[in-house]
């Protein structure tokens, strides 16, 4: 079974969810909801299809300790919600695990995967500024947190092509390595 189609799936999930006048607040936190039950399926459910349990156990990890960061900042910092529902606004939880998956997603099976699974990733995180229950700040840090968790727990399915991130004082970009 080929990867994307897991991912696809999420996309496809995803889409039928999003009326066209999406305007309300139920609506957008709707949409994360469904963009985040997705991404987390298509991350657990694609190796598990696989029979690839390295990278179910890597998934599995990085959505955990994600979430763990996550609940652990908000037990710290208590940030009201925009809504004024509560006060655990900081960060968002929905984007952190989506970005968590997405990065899982595109480290273990390439940019197939991922492009979809970034897109639905980005959607969920600016569905829950357009609910209100976040601010673009709250939704940044889960996007990095999740971002991070997914590079540090998740390795290439094929090691023979890389892309790896890098920053200096001087700028930073994407170097690329194929070994044949």
């Amino acid at each position: 079974m080929k990867t994307y189609i897991m991912t696809t799936a999420a996309v496809l999930a995803l889409g039928a969810a999003v009326p066209a006048n999406a305007t309300s607040d139920k609506t957008w936190r709707g949409i994360s909801n469904v963009g985040v039950g997705s991404l987390t399926a298509a991350a657990l459910l694609t190796p598990t299809v696989q029979g690839d349990w390295k990278g179910l156990k890597q998934a599995g990890l990085s959505l955990a300790v994600s979430d763990g960061i996550t609940f652990g900042l908000k037990s710290a910092i208590h940030s009201q919600r925009p809504d004024k529902s509560d006060f655990n606004s900081f960060p968002s939880g929905h984007t952190t695990v989506a970005f968590a998956a997405a990065t899982t997603l595109h480290r273990r099976y390439g940019w197939k995967a991922g492009l979809p699974a970034y897109g639905v990733a980005t959607l969920t995180g600016v569905s829950r500024k357009l609910s209100h229950r976040h601010r673009w700040v709250d939704v940044g840090t889960g996007a990095l947190i999740g971002t991070a968790s997914g590079w540090f727990f998740t390795d290439k399915l094929n090691e023979n092509v890389q892309l790896v991130p890098w920053a200096d004082t001087h700028g930073g970009g994407v170097s690329f390595a194929m070994r044949w």
